[in-house]
């Protein structure tokens, strides 16, 4: 029978309309109930990411972590310097170390395989977390800078990781390495002077030339057998200081990210959640989180204590930064793909990264979620300090 492509649509949005309005009433971030309703549309209704849905999903995550990246203010990463590297950095070795050591010590898997458990619940999720920041407006002050940063330390480890384990070191990926980094370079300097050029028009060039450097970057990065995600990334963060001062543009891009695109993805990486399997593994699956969480707590909550963060934006830090989506579910298709585990290892890691997404995000934004202050405020506060 071919596909009703509308109809099938239609399930798709409509469970995304479904998940704001629910999201509305009962104050979860929608990030989080796209994810639940997924996992209900994939295993109750029948929905299987099939290209275009693979596509869109792919693209907001692009857009939602460039997004992520424009949020990183330099100023604020400056001041906090210590805390953002150090918790980035345990925040990535203290689950990896511990999941390697229960696959491979535990449950007997072979190194390699132990390897992509660990990488791939070593992560902090900067969809989830971004999105939360955006709903609360908390990425305007200075504790959800400090945490976007933080993801920023821990996936870019996750990312060397990967690559330095499992990379096919070619021309390629050369190629790729030079080029992000001229782009790194050259993007400062030439977007505030094509923008001023083009100005705002209903056909939004800035938009188009934002995505075509995305897409290029990320045609490169597939190419390397690199991922899209990562260049993004730092396009946003070599980009944050301007669009930190040109907020609308970055607000028309979120726009188009949030209303359909980073829907797609949420529900996609829900729609992965095998009920069946939950059941059939849900020890496993409960382990590795637990795992995942503990050691994630083991090295942060001291750290936030260490830096004379409020207790209340200790637990905080601590809970979004145990989060993990993105980076996580690439990591464990990466296995998949290269035939490193099989598909029962693929589904209990991927269950439990997508645990990780829900479990300490529900439980931040319910019973810790700190005091608003924003970022500006504060910014002005120690100017007038200095200046007295």
């Amino acid at each position: 029978m071919v596909e009703n492509i509308w109809m099938t649509s239609a399930l798709w949005v409509g469970l995304a309309l479904l998940a704001s309005l629910i999201s509305i009433r009962i104050a979860i971030s929608v990030a989080l109930v796209e994810i639940v309703l997924g996992a209900i549309g994939g295993n109750l209704l029948g929905m299987t990411p099939n290209d275009w849905v693979s596509y869109l999903a792919g693209v907001g995550a692009i857009l939602l972590t460039f997004l992520a990246g424009t949020e990183i203010d330099p100023k604020v990463v400056r001041r906090h310097l210590w805390s953002t590297m150090s918790i980035g950095a345990v925040g990535f070795f203290a689950p990896y170390l511990g999941v390697l050591a229960y696959a491979l010590l535990v449950l007997d898997w072979p190194w390699p395989q132990a390897q992509i458990a660990g990488i791939s619940l070593s992560t902090t999720s900067v969809a989830v977390v971004y999105a939360v920041m955006v709903e609360t407006g908390f990425n305007r002050t200075e504790i959800g800078k400090i945490i976007l940063a933080g993801c920023f330390i821990n996936d870019i480890g996750t990312v060397l990781a990967l690559g330095i384990v499992f990379a096919n070191y070619n021309l390629w990926l050369a190629l790729f390495a030079v080029v992000t980094g001229l782009a790194l370079w050259l993007l400062p300097r030439f977007v505030p002077w094509f923008f001023a050029k083009v100005e705002e028009r209903v056909s939004q060039p800035e938009i188009k030339f934002v995505v075509f450097v995305l897409f290029l970057l990320g045609g490169l990065g597939a190419a390397a057998k690199s991922e899209a995600v990562l260049p993004a990334y730092l396009v946003g963060m070599a980009l944050a200081p301007y669009f930190l001062k040109q907020r609308e543009i970055a607000h028309r891009i979120r726009i188009v990210a949030f209303a359909l695109l980073t829907p797609i993805y949420f529900l996609k990486a829900g729609s992965l959640v095998k009920f069946d399997t939950i059941v059939a593994a849900g020890g496993l699956i409960a382990v590795f989180l637990a795992v995942k969480m503990a050691t994630k707590f083991a090295g942060i909550w001291p750290l936030t204590r260490a830096f004379r963060f409020e207790r209340r934006e200790g637990m905080y830090t601590t809970l979004m930064m145990s989060t993990g989506l993105t980076f996580g579910t690439i990591s464990a298709l990466f296995g998949l793909t290269n035939g490193i585990i099989d598909q029962d290892q693929y589904t209990v890691l991927v269950t439990a990264v997508i645990g990780s997404a829900v479990v300490p995000t529900l439980i931040a934004q319910k019973w810790f979620q700190p005091a608003f202050r924003e970022v500006r405020a504060e910014s002005e506060a120690v100017k007038e300090t200095r200046d007295v």
